[in-house]
This record gives C-alpha cells, structure tokens and sequence, in this order.
C-alpha cells in the first residue's frame, strides 16, 4: 500500500487525471450529443482568485484523489465502487455548499436535470480515480520464487 504520502501523492495525481480524462471527457461528451450545457475544457477564469476553470476543476479533483488514497486502506470494496460512492458526494458537497458559495442557487433550484448531470459527471470523476489510483501503486518488479521445502 506504501505511506501515506505516497499514498497522497498517487491520490493526487490519479484525481487530476480523472478530472481531466473522465470528467471532462463526459462533459465533452454531453456538450457533443446536446444534453448538457456544461463546455469541457474550459479557460474561462474562475472566482475569486481568477484561475482558469480546468486547473481549477484539476486542483479539486486532485484534492478529492487525495483524500480517496488516504482512505484506501480502509476500504473493503473495488476501488472502481468506492470512487464512484466518492463522486457522488463530491457531486452532493457541489450541490448543497459549492454553488450557494458561488452565489448560484442551491442544486440548481432543484431541477432534476442539472443535479443528475452533476451527479453523473462527478461519479465519472469517481470512477475513473479508482481506476487510475491502483494502476498507479508500486508493484515488485519480480515475483519471489518460493523456496523448497525441505524433508
């Protein structure tokens, strides 16, 4: 499993990438088919600090990745489950915290299409962090040979 901040580091890493290839990706593939309005890829600066939205969304995704490593020992389920479980609560935190502190109604005035397309992209964040963080563990590089047992 290795140390926390290995552990961390992975996380980080293995986030940041599933924001960029799962999150995004789905978004982009939203945008490509007309059910979502969300556009991927984004540079448009961010409030308050003015970030380019993508390294923004990156930097949390990274941020949540980290938290996922740290917790993975713990874990009892495929990773691929626990980060879509994780997704879905990065997706709720968005919802019900991120958005009123953007100035943006809570889970979108409840209509039920952008909380589901929330939902479902940030699942797919999830998702691929769980796929990507074991693929990023150390393995040995040779299997140890057993060794004879003896009469």
């Amino acid at each position: 499993m290795g140390s926390a901040p290995t552990r961390a580091c992975l996380g980080f890493s293995a986030g940041a990438i599933a924001a960029l290839v799962f999150h995004q990706g789905l978004a982009e593939i939203f945008d490509v088919i007309g059910i979502g309005k969300l556009v991927a890829f984004r540079l448009t600066p961010t409030w308050p600090f003015g970030i380019p939205a993508l390294v923004s969304l990156s930097f949390w995704g990274a941020m949540y990745g980290v938290v996922f490593a740290l917790l993975q020992p713990r874990f009892r389920r495929p990773l691929w489950q626990v980060g879509i479980g994780l997704g879905l609560i990065a997706g709720l935190v968005t919802l019900l915290i991120l958005l009123p502190l953007k100035g943006l109604p809570v889970a979108h005035s409840w209509a039920v299409w952008p909380i589901a397309h929330t939902l479902i992209l940030n699942a797919s964040w999830g998702l691929g962090t769980g796929l990507i963080l074991p693929l990023l563990q150390p393995r040995p590089l040779h299997k140890p040979v057993p060794r004879a047992v003896r009469a």
